[in-house]
């Protein structure tokens, strides 16, 4: 019996780690509740039960003395990360240049209200995404995934994408050419036209290549569960619907967004990122651009 505490956390634990290490799709959320759970009974039973049977001086029984111990660690970092912020860590090039792969970023989780965890039921409105907002939400194709994006389009909005340029509700979004932006990806060396583009209170840069088009047909989601945008093969036209918003990377043709897979809804919003942290190929580097810097 005093072992079944320990036991629990390792396979938590150890749940953990494989979806880490192999790339599966993990809960983290439930993982780290059950954990709290766990930890807490364990506490519960050791300070109430156990402690009045120990003689003075006598040690607890480690199986139940581990998940105790941390019991109140564990709770801290679950209301953390539930209601306050939490860590993302970026997967791809969607967001360049802005956001790069491997940066760990924090996301507010309380600017579009509180959720509760695991549920992700809205007990609490404290405010909705603004256009240019970048937020993490969970993909409406793909919903055990995170995707990080730019907000482009709000509830009732007519955005056009035609010729790389965006219109939302008949207004060109103001563009500025601002020069070029290479990367690597995949081992090729990328050039892309770098723009600053203005939305709403938000200034921030976007890339786009010239070789490519500025839609591919067949790249859209066909499965998707959401509302779509329309396109003639060139021209993708997005009628937002209530209670759901337009999402799109800066990285404007090396991005599969709401333009193939459809608006993201309200239930499905995680938070808004604000702040990026880390970043180990920045800190290897002894660069040090890529640490405690603002998201535009």
């Amino acid at each position: 019996m005093k072992y079944l505490p320990s036991i629990a956390l390792a396979v938590l634990v150890v749940t953990a780690l494989r979806g880490v290490f192999t790339g599966e799709p993990v809960n983290f959320p439930l993982l780290l509740l059950l954990a709290v759970l766990v930890c807490g009974v364990a506490w519960a039973i050791d300070r109430f039960v156990l402690a009045r049977r120990r003689a003075p001086g006598e040690i607890a029984h480690w199986g139940i003395e581990v998940p105790a111990s941390i019991f109140t660690v564990l709770l801290v970092v679950f209301v953390l990360r539930s209601f306050v912020a939490e860590p993302f860590r970026i997967p791809s090039s969607s967001m360049r240049p802005g956001l790069v792969t491997g940066d760990f970023i924090l996301v507010n989780k309380f600017s579009y209200g509180l959720r509760l965890p695991v549920l992700d039921t809205k007990v609490l409105d404290l405010g909705s995404p603004k256009r240019g907002d970048v937020i993490v939400f969970k993909a409406p194709h793909e919903p055990e995934k995170d995707y990080i994006k730019r907000v482009i389009g709000l509830p009732g909005d007519v955005v056009v994408y035609k010729d790389k340029k965006l219109t939302i509700n008949g207004e060109p979004v103001p563009q500025v050419e601002d020069g070029t932006y290479s990367y690597v990806e995949f081992g090729q060396f990328l050039t892309a036209i770098r723009f600053k583009e203005t939305l709403g209170d938000r200034q921030y840069s976007i890339l786009e290549f010239p070789q490519f088009p500025s839609f591919m047909p067949n790249q859209k989601y066909p499965g998707t569960p959401v509302p779509t945008c329309s396109d003639d093969g060139n021209t993708v036209t997005c009628n937002v619907p209530a209670g759901h918003y337009l999402a799109m990377g800066d990285n404007r043709d090396n991005s599969l967004d709401g333009r193939y897979w459809g608006f993201v809804p309200d239930s499905h919003l995680r938070g808004r990122a604000f702040f990026i942290w880390f970043n180990w190929d920045d800190i290897s580097s002894f660069a040090f651009k890529r640490v405690f810097r603002g998201i535009q």
